[in-house]
């Protein structure tokens, strides 16, 4: 299966993430400037949940209404060789279940493929998001959190912006990551990640 480098990063069309890193150190929330039509590839370093999270649901759906994203939610977790596992279906986005839940202080990250060998795959539109744009994180308990767009930032996977994507923010925030730029045929992967940054309420 593909992998999601913690940094992004999918395999013949789809992506994976990258490798993780050292943890990068607390930071202030900083949002890349949006940038033009992106596509995911890496993830680096997420952040576990705080000690203190109250919230027992979890997330279990993702629409985002303005590019037509519909999707139950798989649940990815980081694989022996440190990266994150990309979802198995190419149509489901999936959620990092050994990090932040959607609505807790800290930034979740939920991934996804943006195509498959053969069609366009659930993110296939992520870089069409513009400032603004509606994503809804449906909830186990039937509680629906509305997230807005802050921003957008395409980031070759050599030089993913861990700090950016994984560094502790003051309120609940979320990132949807999948892959973008060219796809070398010679590795497998595309040689860029999109991240698109969103803010609860």
């Amino acid at each position: 299966m593909a992998v999601l480098t913690i940094g992004l990063v999918l395999s013949a069309t789809g992506c994976a993430t990258a490798v993780a890193a050292d943890a990068p150190e607390p930071a202030a929330s900083a949002l890349p400037s949006p940038v033009a039509p992106l596509a995911a590839g890496g993830l680096q370093d997420p952040q576990q949940p705080s000690a203190d999270a109250t919230i027992d649901a979890i997330p279990v759906r993702l629409r985002i209404p303005s590019i037509g994203v519909d999707s139950s939610l798989e649940d990815l977790a980081i694989e022996g060789d440190g990266r994150l596992a990309a979802p198995q279906d190419y149509d489901l986005a999936g959620w990092y279940s050994e990090g932040v839940v959607p609505g807790e202080v800290g930034p979740a990250i939920i991934a996804g493929h943006i195509d498959s060998p053969t069609a366009p795959a659930v993110f296939a539109k992520l870089g069409d998001l513009a400032t603004g744009a509606e994503i809804v994180v449906a909830m186990s308990d039937g509680t629906e959190l509305d997230f807005h767009v802050s921003g957008s930032a395409q980031s070759s996977k050599a030089e993913f912006p861990t700090a950016d994507v994984y560094s502790n923010v003051p309120a609940p925030e979320l990132r949807l990551i999948t892959c973008a730029g060219d796809f070398d045929s010679e590795i497998g992967h595309y040689t860029d990640n999109l991240i698109v940054f969103a803010s609860l309420g």
